[in-house]
């Protein structure tokens, strides 16, 4: 008897102490996903009660928004350029970290400041700065001979380039990830190589990669998924238009407009299902291509 009032006990406190969490999930996770979901189904503008037009936002979506197409191109755009060269540039500067020097660690932080601050706003207003007519990269160019005033930032064929350039500069999180992936690498293994004769390229390519591939896969699908839903600089640096000719018109930013200018909530929860299919099927393709360059050393592949 005894020992059943202990377990119940054990219990009741086991739940008094996830409570906090169950209840910040249940209002602020699981309530807000479903209705959303409901409110897609909805035409609803915050200031009247939601009406329902069943499929009808979804329709719109593909059939009569052009605008939308168009932040669909813009965002694949920069999802695909900026994640492979920012893993590219955090790969590249971990194998340049990891060796044992003085003063080595001032310079990981260093590298890994940019993340911390990468996505505020005030670096979003410095980028502006930096690709504007009279910035820093019009300058740096002038000291090799080329000039020009091309604002970058308002020209429509760079202007989303220089958020994929934004991005790319954040690469300290997945640098340090890379940098713990190299340092589990066994160094007997490049030993044996290069008394093999491989060279240095060699090495990479048939140590380093194949040992490092699922440290890769996690990059890239965080990366991924972090890349879908960048906001702030977009918002920032094109003022929330998404400017210019909608070039810089992100997913996420295009979504804040309909739900916050345009007060078309129900369509905006629309607008985020499809997303969170896109990155879920991005997500799934992924791990299924896993299969055939990711190495997991454990299972002898």
């Amino acid at each position: 008897m005894k020992l059943g009032k202990l377990r119940d006990n054990d219990n009741m406190v086991g739940y008094i102490f996830t409570s906090p969490f169950i209840i910040g999930f249940l209002v602020f996770t699981l309530y807000p996903i479903i209705s959303s979901f409901y409110y897609s189904f909805t035409h609803y503008d915050l200031l009247s009660s939601p009406r329902w037009i069943g499929f009808e936002n979804y329709e719109k979506m593909f059939t009569n928004d052009d605008k939308l197409m168009k932040s669909f191109r813009v965002t694949f755009t920069y999802v695909f350029a900026s994640v492979p060269l920012r893993l590219a540039f955090a790969l590249g500067v971990a194998m340049l970290l990891k060796a044992a020097v003085s003063g080595i660690g001032i310079y990981r932080s260093a590298y890994y400041m940019p993340s911390l601050i990468g996505g505020s706003v005030a670096v979003s207003v410095m980028w502006t700065q930096v690709f504007g007519d009279k910035g820093l990269f019009n300058s740096v160019l002038g000291l090799i001979g080329i000039k020009t005033d091309i604002s970058w930032i308002g020209n429509p064929d760079s202007a989303i380039w220089t958020l994929v350039a934004l991005s790319v500069w954040q690469f300290g999180s997945s640098m340090l990830i890379f940098l713990a992936g190299l340092k589990n690498i066994p160094q007997s293994y490049y030993e044996a190589a290069s008394v093999d004769g491989a060279r240095g390229y060699q090495r990479f390519f048939r140590i380093t990669l194949p040992l490092l591939s699922p440290i890769i896969l996690f990059n890239l699908i965080m990366q991924t998924i972090s890349a879908f839903m960048a906001f702030t600089p977009a918002y920032i640096i094109s003022k929330g238009q998404g400017g210019p000719l909608d070039n810089t018109l992100l997913y996420s930013l295009y979504l804040y407009q309909k739900a916050f200018l345009l007060y078309d909530m129900g369509y905006a929860a629309a607008m985020a299902w499809i997303m969170l299919i896109i990155i879920g099927l991005l997500t799934w393709l992924i791990f299924k291509s896993s299969t055939l360059w990711v190495h997991y050393e454990a299972k002898g592949e």
